[in-house]
């Protein structure tokens, strides 16, 4: 029996998944049977969480469409700039508030996240199964490079991270998830992702290394692990951090937009 084909087009930051013949361009792709558009688009290497409407001969479609010889499909990432409407969306509606889950590659990134003052769970016992179990019972955002991880049915929101660099991933989320005017620097425990609040000097006790209690003039306190935290001689150094991290990501280049779709056409 001959192949089914279908011609498909992503746009935007979705053509980084793609091999370079396939970037911002119409292509042709032979298949069999009737499988689900969201099967085949993972199958071309596009996790479906970074996939937010999908047109098929110009029309909305959920990722559950069954594809059919010479259908034209539309692939959109996710939209920050407008609203495309709840008929047209695939995925589920942004976290009001994020959350991060991050695999066992991605220390780096957690501890700048968490310095930002972001909710950020990062434990290297967790397994793939685990991270995407978690991810969808506390409704957290998975952090990852890893394709396949994304592709799990379970999950609803997660990235694949592109940048191998730890500050370049920072940067990298702050943007895509537009969450500069957000940050809260210094209120998060950097060894175990718990909240701090500013404590008193007496408080601490005999915790304070020497000299600490002459020279420090804030202290706070994890209320998880009880980690103390004060402005000595590393705070400058993380402000000068954060200060960068929050620069680059204002003043870095604009996240790639898609054109605006239209339902009138497919897009191609």
């Amino acid at each position: 029996m001959p192949a089914k084909t279908a011609t498909f087009r992503f746009y935007a930051e979705l053509n980084d998944l793609l091999p370079p013949a396939r970037r911002f361009v119409d292509f042709v792709h032979p298949f069999q049977g009737s499988p689900s558009v969201k099967d085949v688009v993972e199958s071309l290497g596009v996790p479906h969480t970074e996939v937010e409407m999908l047109l098929v001969n110009g029309e909305p479609r959920g990722f559950e469409h069954r594809l059919q010889h010479e259908d034209r499909v539309s692939v959109y990432p996710v939209f920050e700039a407008f609203d495309v409407g709840e008929g047209a969306r695939v995925r589920p509606l942004a976290l009001r508030e994020p959350r991060f889950l991050l695999d066992v590659h991605l220390g780096k990134l957690a501890s700048y996240l968490r310095l930002l003052g972001f909710d950020s769970v990062y434990d290297q016992r967790l397994q793939d199964p685990d991270l995407a179990r978690l991810s969808a019972s506390e409704r957290r955002i998975l952090l990852t490079r890893d394709r396949l991880l994304l592709k799990r049915r379970e999950l609803t929101h997660g990235h694949l991270v592109r940048s191998l660099e730890p500050r370049e991933q920072c940067v990298e989320v702050l943007r895509r998830f537009d969450l500069i005017g957000r940050a809260a620097p210094f209120s998060r425990c950097l060894r175990c992702n718990g909240r701090l609040q500013a404590v008193g000097m007496e408080d601490a006790g005999d915790r304070l290394p020497p000299g600490v209690r002459a020279r420090a003039t804030r202290l706070a306190e994890c209320l998880d692990c009880r980690q103390l935290y004060w402005d000595g001689t590393h705070y400058a150094r993380l402000q000068r951090m954060v200060d960068s991290l929050l620069a680059q990501a204002v003043a870095g280049p604009a996240h790639r937009r898609p054109d605006r779709p239209s339902t009138g056409n497919s897009g191609n």
